[in-house]
């Protein structure tokens, strides 16, 4: 890994997300709205408070996912990967490139939402702010890390959005915005604590609950740890184009 081309990788897709302004307003509005869809439905009652702090960890986690899995898999069917990495440029430059440059986005997305969230919303948080802030983005994260991932076995972009039903939904149905996790079946409560999104959610309910926060730096790490494990499986699993 050589970071200036890492950092050359990442300057190159932020310049590309400047000009998509459909896809910035995917990544920086839909979140945000989505979030103020549901508390106007739940105005007046504590529902929001309840369900606010699963939704501040799915809704980046859903929408990087998809952005970067189908903008990776579009940048291989056209050619533009191959030619990268023709030059002296390891896959570990890449992926790390769009982490960076999409994390930088997460950033920024995740303080939309948490900012809206509590600021205007009035989502009660017992916890430093701040460190709600910082599960959402390292969630935003992972679910780029994922994103880069899955885009290798995809050969449309069609496919790239079918990802989502086997990766997304099932931790969006077990990570305990439903049903507490410790309510699940045995078998579907093991299967919870495989699932990243599940240790999200857990870190935000807890910031949101208590001010102790033990609980919220081992959730945050079980997530960091997904996310760096996506991105090294990215690198082994990485094609330089669609065939």
């Amino acid at each position: 890994m050589t970071p200036r081309i890492t950092g050359a990788v990442a300057s190159r897709v932020l310049i590309q997300l400047r000009r998509d302004r459909r896809t910035l307003a995917l990544l920086l509005v839909l979140p945000c709205a989505l979030i103020t869809l549901l508390w106007w439905m739940f105005k007046d009652t504590p529902v929001f408070d309840q369900v606010g702090p699963a939704l501040l960890a799915m809704f980046p986690f859903i929408v990087m996912f998809l952005v970067t899995s189908v903008t990776t898999l579009r940048e291989r069917s056209s050619g533009t990967l191959e030619r990268l990495l023709a030059m002296p440029m390891g896959k570990l430059d890449f992926l790390l490139g769009y982490g960076i440059a999409f994390g930088i986005v997460a950033a920024v997305q995740s303080a939309l939402a948490v900012a809206l969230s509590v600021g205007l919303l009035g989502l009660d948080v017992q916890g430093p702010v701040w460190l709600l802030l910082v599960v959402a983005i390292v969630d935003a994260v992972l679910g780029t890390a994922l994103g880069l991932f899955v885009s290798a076995f995809a050969r449309t972009e069609f496919q790239a959005v079918q990802f989502m039903p086997a990766v997304v939904i099932p931790q969006i149905l077990l990570c305990g915005l439903f049903v507490p996790r410790d309510q699940l079946p045995d078998v579907l409560s093991t299967v919870s604590d495989l699932l990243p999104l599940s240790y999200a959610v857990d870190a935000m309910q807890t910031l949101t609950t208590t001010t102790a926060t033990a609980d919220v730096w081992a959730d945050l790490a079980v997530v960091a740890g997904f996310a760096a494990a996506g991105l090294a499986l990215g690198a082994v699993t990485l094609r330089r184009r669609t065939t």
